[in-house]
């Protein structure tokens, strides 16, 4: 198969795994804070106010792509600060401490704060930013 073939692809598949992220995202911040889509925790701390803050802010900038770089890196800093309070203390591997989610966003934020947005974003547009 000709693997340069795809190449072009990359960008615009860069843009469709930030905006798939950020909608996904949201949808945990709409949970603490709406109990939508699906139940809200029992105990709401406020710890959990300010990460479903960050969620929802973070997802919605995510999704369409403002800020991208800055929310992309807050998000995988909160990410990482989720996993290691609340599952690492559980278990070291992510596996039996259920943070694989955790992990995976991290590590997918911190691509995004990398990489960019890519070109289906208000930062490309608007800020003329890669």
């Amino acid at each position: 198969m000709n693997f340069a073939a795809l190449t072009p692809w990359a960008p615009r598949t860069l843009s469709i795994l930030r905006i798939m992220a950020g909608l996904l995202f949201l949808q945990h911040g709409l949970q603490k804070y709406l109990g939508f889509p699906a139940p809200a925790p029992a105990n709401m701390s406020a710890l959990l106010y300010v990460q479903g803050a960050i969620e929802i802010i973070g997802g919605i900038l995510l999704t369409i792509g403002l800020f991208t770089r800055y929310a992309a890196f807050i998000m995988a800093g909160d990410m990482a600060v989720a996993y290691f309070m609340a599952h690492f203390p559980r278990s070291f591997f992510p596996l039996v401490n259920n943070g694989n989610l955790a992990v995976l966003y991290c590590f997918v934020f911190l691509y995004i704060f990398f990489a960019g947005p890519g070109p289906w974003s208000a930062d490309h547009g608007w800020m003329k930013q890669d």
